[in-house]
């Protein structure tokens, strides 16, 4: 791909092409990134033009910063402006407005030219030709040459003054819009779900407008606070078709970056405009895992939750800061693989815990019945019995949850099993059920205030 600049001194005139030198660019998780692009330019001595196109057209222009590559005490940058007026038939037929045009048109295999004067081309062409006005005329539109104010791409300029002539580098970043990235997991259980194995994939999605070829790649996990900018005058139009792209031998390196985590590319990759590109950035095998029944009778009524816990520890096979991203969980049935659930995670640092819900158990369920209340002057008493039944053929652990009154404070009273409070406002107790029976768990808990 050749990329150029076009200098200009107190005359115009074009500088030959130079290759593009180098691209890097860093993605958020909020739809932004960060784009460094290096090209070398030749400068003449004085006051000159340099042209950088093929800039993504959601670029945001307030945060364009252009810098000239070693010894630049000589050269200054006097203006800046971004061109957007790109070309389409709307545009071109409007600047030609009052000027004369060319038809050519086709019937009975015959080619006629109506040349005349463009008066409008709001709600239908209007031309005057021959002491006449011709309305929506049919054929080919000619025009005589494209006008300098049109642009075939998004293009930076700067007005440049400098005192040394010869070839510099010259490094530019500007942020855009239209690109983000975001994580994706796939977990894979045994049969018997106390191993796992994980595949984090991270899945870029370029609408930038522009294509950022043999790049440099940096994706920035954690919630970096940016205000929104105006959005730039103009017309966007970018096709809706994306393809696959899976890159062969990924590898990314995490590092800590003031208080995020920067995840780069061990290698060079090409993301093109309206593309969806995924690259693998993590895998882990022989996880042990935990499955964790639960039922809070309060928010679920009789619904039991299953969860598959483990830790992020070096321990595991892990032991990367996970970024934020949805986690699929399938579940291997003898020879083949089933699909049981979903959840996402947030960020997620090392040595921390997952926990991801699969979904609802079918064969174990409860019920949640308030048996008791009364109310003095400064205090009440609730209580309450809890039925877990268990359909299974095996006996089961279930974690019981209980919400309490968070605007008092709280005591059990009297109970059946010994809770644990959990915090402030919650209590809970792990019962275990036997197979295809039930067990019941009452309490009494008092509130003063």
């Amino acid at each position: 791909m050749k990329k150029s600049f076009v200098a200009v001194a107190a005359f115009v005139f074009l500088l030959s092409q130079t290759a593009f030198s180098e691209v890097s660019v860093t993605i958020y998780n909020n739809n932004r990134a960060l784009v460094r692009e290096i090209r070398e330019v030749t400068l003449k001595k004085g006051i000159q033009t340099l042209e950088f196109d093929n800039v993504a057209s959601q670029i945001d222009p307030t945060t364009v910063l252009p810098k000239f590559l070693g010894d630049s005490s000589s050269i200054r940058v006097l203006e800046q402006n971004f061109d957007f007026d790109l070309v389409s038939t709307d545009k071109l037929l409007t600047k030609y407005i009052g000027k004369d045009i060319e038809i050519e048109r086709t019937g009975e295999d015959k080619r006629a030219k109506l040349k005349g004067k463009l008066l409008s081309v709001y709600g239908g062409m209007v031309v005057q030709a021959d002491n006449k006005i011709v309305l929506n005329p049919r054929g080919e539109v000619s025009l005589p040459q494209l006008p300098e104010e049109l642009r075939l791409k998004p293009t930076l300029v700067w007005l440049v003054e400098s005192e040394v002539s010869g070839n510099k580098k010259m490094e530019v970043s500007y942020q855009t819009g239209g690109i983000s990235w975001n994580a994706d997991y796939v977990l894979v259980t045994n049969e018997k779900d106390t191993m796992a194995d994980i595949t984090g994939w991270v899945t870029i999605n370029n609408m930038s407008g522009a294509t950022f070829k043999d790049a440099r790649l940096k994706l920035i996990a954690g919630d970096v606070n940016m205000v929104a900018p105006p959005k730039p005058a103009g017309r966007r139009n970018f096709e809706s078709d994306s393809m696959m792209a899976k890159a062969a031998a990924p590898s990314f390196q995490e590092k800590s970056f003031f208080e995020y985590h920067i995840y780069e590319l061990q290698r060079r990759a090409t993301i093109k405009n309206n593309e969806i590109k995924q690259i693998e950035f993590v895998t882990a095998s022989g996880i042990p895992i935990k499955k964790v029944f639960t039922y809070n009778g309060a928010q679920n009524g009789t619904k039991v939750t299953i969860n598959l816990e483990f830790k992020n520890s070096k321990e595991n096979n892990l032991g990367m800061p996970l970024p934020r991203g949805r986690v699929r969980v399938s579940k291997y049935d003898g020879d083949s693989m089933e699909f049981i659930g979903e959840d996402y995670i947030d960020h997620t640092p090392k040595d921390a815990k997952l926990s991801i819900f699969t979904g609802n158990a079918f064969d174990i369920t409860g019920e949640r019945q308030q048996t008791n209340y009364s109310s003095a002057s400064k205090s009440a008493e609730e209580s309450y019995k809890i039925t877990i039944k268990n359909s299974k053929d095996t006996a089961v652990d279930v974690n019981i949850v209980e919400p309490m009154n968070r605007w008092s404070g709280w005591k059990i009273i009297e109970s059946s099993v010994k809770f644990n409070k959990k915090d402030s406002r919650t209590a809970e107790v792990l019962i275990n059920v036997p197979a295809n029976s039930e067990k019941t768990v009452t309490y009494t808990v008092k509130y003063t205030w």
